[in-house]
């Protein structure tokens, strides 16, 4: 991301941008750029939708506590959503919290909950998990919000999932070789990672995706990782592997 402006605010926005366009603020968003950023009208910050890219935007404060941005210039166009598909069993509250903002960070385009036979938590607030990727996305400089998805049980999330290509899983009892070799097998296109919750999958469950000719399981070392820790890891591995790291050296 060469000659990228790292210092200036940016925002996700409903509206359409384009240039000299306005974009109304919601009042969370005037209040985080007037009251907590305490930036004054005219000042620029940066705006994205996942549509149009990337814009400058100029603060038109039309009120005590109320602004709008007129976007002024386009400094990035947009780019194609990333298709990694991140299928996880849900965590609780913080965790989970965690777990889906660096999971956007890492590339992640789908967010996809699993009920496991051993999941942690029995309910999903994907309203929740939605904020979690958009303040994740605003942060980390990518234009496009990850598509953030009602859980699916585990039968269904494998229908779901394995038609659009290969489903790769953390398997804690697969032997702690490298993955790399394995990964690099893949043929290129959209992939699913699916990572089980801390008590790890069912024998059931480990079974159902073993036999299965499009699931690749792969060890994420020696060490039984949380299953946050786990998500971090075996994003970055794919992404080394067969993902947009690779593409983008």
């Amino acid at each position: 991301m060469p000659d990228y402006d790292f210092q200036s605010p940016r925002l996700f926005v409903g509206a359409d941008l384009a240039e000299n366009g306005t974009v109304p603020l919601d009042p969370s968003q005037a209040n985080y750029l007037l009251s907590v950023m305490r930036l004054a009208d005219g000042e620029t910050v940066l705006a994205f939708n996942g549509r149009d890219g990337e814009w400058r935007c100029r603060i038109a404060r039309t009120a005590k506590k109320k602004a709008d941005l007129v976007a002024e210039e386009r400094v990035r166009a947009p780019t194609p959503a990333p298709t990694l598909a991140y299928l996880f069993a849900p965590l609780k509250h913080a965790r989970l919290d965690y777990m889906v903002q660096k999971a956007v960070e890492m590339g992640a385009g789908i967010l996809q909950p699993v009920m496991t036979q051993h999941v942690q938590a029995s309910r999903v607030n994907v309203e929740r998990m939605r904020a979690n990727a958009v303040e994740a996305a605003e942060q980390c400089g990518i234009l496009s919000i990850p598509e953030c998805l009602e859980p699916l049980k585990f039968d269904a999330a494998l229908q779901a999932y394995l038609p659009r290509g290969p489903l790769i899983f953390c398997d804690e009892r697969e032997d702690a070789e490298s993955p790399v070799e394995t990964l690099g097998k893949l043929p290129k296109g959209p992939l699913s990672l699916l990572i089980g919750p801390e008590g790890g999958f069912s024998t059931e469950e480990r079974a159902r995706l073993m036999a299965e000719a499009g699931v690749t399981a792969i060890s994420l070392g020696p060490r039984i990782l949380r299953a946050d820790t786990a998500a971090v890891a075996a994003l970055a591995v794919v992404q080394a592997c067969v993902g947009d790291w690779r593409s983008a050296s």
